[in-house]
């Protein structure tokens, strides 16, 4: 899971299995598989590199 904050500073573990998609628009909004949306302080890359992180972490132990 990686730790994203939410527009009222709320830190949030988010499963990075279930996003679908996430755009920039100027706001950073995840969309999950199930259709539900999430607007997160987090850009785009950092949750990329967050994601990219979080999964060799998991490779690597």
């Amino acid at each position: 899971m990686i730790e994203l904050t939410k527009l009222d500073e709320t830190k949030i573990l988010v499963n990075e299995d279930y996003i679908q998609t996430v755009e920039e628009t100027p706001d950073t909004v995840l969309t999950f598989e199930n259709g539900k949306k999430l607007i997160v302080k987090e850009s785009r890359m950092d949750i990329k590199n967050l994601v990219i992180g979080f999964r060799r972490a998991v490779i690597g132990s």
